[in-house]
């Protein structure tokens, strides 16, 4: 167990916390959502850049980054289907496309496959990322910021919210295309086996 391992599995325990914040009503807790989520990405960051840096990238840290990765943006949807955010079935094909890719990745590593991470997968991150960051914005907007000034701070957050709306749609369909994507070129590794049989 290194540093760089350590930063991706700490986005597990961070899941949990950022629902928790988000489904509590003290003060400051849509804020703290908020916080520890800008954390945990940057955890994403520096996993990656202390492995380069000290030249300890392995199978492990590469897997363990995209599955963590999984859980905490899943987990977070999830908990924005509990709380209205999102519609539910949105956040199933999102949920299926994962646990498809998941699923060849791992047939891909019984076969000394590593599935790195492709241009569009990194791009559906990041509009995972854009996506959630913006409700949880919302959420600190409505709740911890209005006392500040109430009609700006509502209006803030109404439009803080539509650009969630559509930056989560958008989400969907990168989410689909990377999938599409992914099989296009790893997919006949889930053959590969049968094929041999034959």
């Amino acid at each position: 167990m290194n540093l760089p391992n350590l930063l991706t599995l700490a986005r597990i325990p961070l899941m949990f916390f950022i629902v928790w914040l988000m489904r509590s009503d003290f003060a400051g807790a849509a804020s703290g959502a908020f916080i520890f989520f800008v954390i945990a990405g940057i955890t994403d960051w520096l996993d990656g850049y202390f492995a380069r840096k000290l030249g300890i990238v392995s199978n492990f840290g590469i897997l363990m980054d995209a599955l963590t990765d999984k859980i905490l943006m899943l987990g977070l949807m999830v908990a924005l289907v509990a709380v209205g955010k999102v519609h539910i079935f949105l956040v199933l094909l999102i949920l299926g496309r994962e646990f498809m890719i998941t699923g060849l990745r791992l047939v891909a590593a019984t076969k000394g496959v590593v599935m790195s991470a492709e241009s569009s997968g990194k791009q559906k991150t990041v509009t995972q990322i854009l996506a959630v960051g913006a409700f949880l914005l919302e959420e600190t907007v409505r709740k911890d910021l209005v006392s500040l000034n109430v009609e700006i701070m509502n209006t803030i957050a109404y439009y803080v919210n539509w650009s969630g709306t559509i930056l989560f749609w958008i989400c969907v369909i990168m989410t689909l295309y990377s999938g599409i994507k992914y099989f296009r070129k790893y997919g006949e590794l889930v053959f590969l086996e049968g094929d041999e049989n034959e």
